[in-house]
This record gives structure tokens, C-alpha cells and sequence, in this order.
């Protein structure tokens, strides 16, 4: 069974900086690709950025020079740094994980609240 772990939510200002990890129970090359998701309170989830197996990024346009999506295959861990973070960055963010047979793994998910 995959697991994934995010960390790294918090309270920030607005204009502050977060980095959020998530730590996965296989090797990196398990996966077709890895991402964050977010989920605002009445809104539905989306995606905020990918990577995939081969090292490939995509972002949401909302997100794109803001967020950056990296990680480390030595210690099994995905990482989102958030930049000049926006109250509407305000969600649950969620780890992702897709198998080679397209199986989603998610993360429990993590809160990160903006304040302006």
C-alpha cells in the first residue's frame, strides 16, 4: 500500500513564503508522475503543479512563477515551495501520486491558510 504524508501547512501573511513536503513509501520510479492538488472550502479540487518520472513540471496558471514543484529521490520526498503567497492560495493542499497502472495515491492533506 502507497502512503503519502504532507507537512508544511500553516498560518502565513500575505506576500510570505511556505514549503510543504510530502513523503511517499515507495521509490520515486513507482510513479508515472507525482503533483499537488488544492481544495478551497465550496470549490472543487485542482491541480497546482506535476512532475513527472522524467523530471517534467506543469503549473496552474494561477500558481505559474509563484510555485515550485521539486523532489528528492534519496529521501523519497516531493516538496512545493509557495512564493508570494495570496489569501486565494488559501486551501487544503494534497500530495498525488499516479502508478504505472494509473492508480491514484493521495496524500490525508495538509492546511494552508493566507491572511491578508
Amino acid at each position: 500500500q502507497v502512503q503519502l504524508v504532507e507537512s508544511g501547512g500553516a498560518l502565513v501573511q500575505a506576500g510570505g513564503s511556505l514549503r510543504l513536503s510530502c513523503t511517499y513509501s515507495r521509490i520515486t520510479g513507482s510513479f508515472r508522475s507525482m503533483g499537488w492538488y488544492r481544495q478551497a472550502p465550496g470549490k472543487q479540487r485542482e491541480m497546482i503543479a506535476t512532475i513527472s518520472t522524467g523530471g517534467s513540471t506543469n503549473y496552474a496558471d494561477s500558481v505559474k512563477e509563484r510555485f515550485i514543484i521539486s523532489r528528492d529521490g534519496a529521501k523519497n520526498t516531493m516538496y512545493l515551495q509557495m512564493n508570494s503567497l495570496k489569501p486565494e492560495d488559501t486551501a487544503v493542499y494534497y500530495c498525488n501520486a499516479i502508478g504505472w497502472s494509473y492508480t491514484n495515491y493521495w496524500g490525508q492533506g495538509t492546511q494552508v491558510t493566507v491572511s491578508s
